[in-house]
């Protein structure tokens, strides 16, 4: 496995994270395919013994309880806290981004992982109710008291991250050091202005939903899995524009059956062709994070990148949360 720092952190990560969306309790208001305690250790433990180091999840997955089944299963395997990095989010609670949610939120994180400090903390959309100043002072504070390493942010439009790291730099707080937006081979928005604003910070790109929510791993778009079934979220991100990106779908299955490897191996390899530090994938099944580690030691062909960029489309936006009217 190979390794790279987020930012200019020193923060050394895999070049694949653990996606703990897929953890947790089912819920009709969540997600039904999410994986309880035992998998979600048997996960986890085959993770790192591919020697991924890198663990995403937020306050909100599973109603907090993502955060519970990784921090018991950290425990139950014995792993020593500095041989992991942990990463979680704040926004989707009672009062967004305010000073008084972050703090309140920060400790609920903090002790459902089992922790006394996160690597990586997130801001997981833009908070249109809160000023900056005091969202950014906040999470710098944070940073001063030791609970928290680094900080993050989330899908949002490339005019807001640019301007909550500008009121950083004005006041002398802690700059965001990575970036988890939606970045894949279906869904390519943020190259426009978004992902120019990270290069232009050395902020890490570590994207989310990288293999478009299972999409890019096989020819069939209505897979029948529990999530491909069940996931209302999934199909409001990638059903309106099927009738266009079935044809990635199909050159992405090309180039893996030439190559002799998964179709996620090939998405995942485009995606480091990009830039992108550390896809976070989302595993309900320990040969996905086999797949995936076989796209590290892929290198596409020029024609095989502009093969699969070639039939994409615009797209609406989606993740960021659009101004309220």
């Amino acid at each position: 496995m190979e390794y790279t720092e987020i930012g200019k952190t020193g923060i050394k990560v895999s070049r694949l994270c653990v996606g703990g969306m897929s953890f947790g309790e089912p819920s009709e208001d969540f997600h039904l395919w999410t994986l309880g305690q035992e998998a979600t250790t048997k996960t986890i433990k085959h993770a790192m013994e591919l020697d991924v180091n890198f663990i995403d999840t937020a306050n909100c997955y599973s109603h907090g309880t993502s955060e519970q089944f990784i921090g018991r299963a950290l425990r139950e395997l014995g792993v020593e806290r500095d041989k992991v990095v942990l990463a979680s989010k704040v926004y989707f609670n009672e009062g967004l981004l305010s000073r008084k949610a972050i703090l309140r939120e920060i400790d609920g994180t903090l002790q459902r992982l089992g922790t006394d400090y996160l690597d990586l903390y997130y801001i997981h959309r833009f908070d249109y109710d809160t000023p900056i100043e005091e969202t950014m002072e906040t999470l710098h504070s944070l940073v001063m008291s030791g609970k928290v390493r680094a900080l993050g942010a989330s899908a949002m439009y490339g005019y807001q991250f640019y301007n909550m790291q500008l009121a950083a730099e004005r006041n002398g707080w802690t700059l965001f050091s990575a970036m988890q937006n939606h970045y894949n081979l279906l869904y390519r928005e943020d190259e426009r202005e978004l992902i120019p604003v990270c290069k232009q910070y050395s902020v890490s790109l570590i994207p989310y939903s990288p293999l478009a929510g299972g999409h890019l791993t096989h020819r069939v778009w209505d897979s029948g899995t529990p999530r491909s079934t069940t996931d209302r979220n999934l199909h409001g991100k990638y059903d309106p524009t099927r009738e266009s990106d079935v044809r990635i779908v199909e050159r992405v299955a090309g180039v893996a059956e030439q190559r002799g490897v998964p179709m996620s191996a090939v998405a995942l390899a485009w995606l480091y062709t990009r830039g992108v530090a550390s896809p976070i994938v989302g595993a309900t099944n320990e040969t996905h994070f086999d797949a995936a580690v076989e796209a590290a030691k892929l290198q596409l062909t020029s024609e095989e990148i502009a093969s699969l960029e070639e039939l994409y489309t615009p797209h609406p936006v989606v993740g960021a949360r659009p101004p309220k009217k």
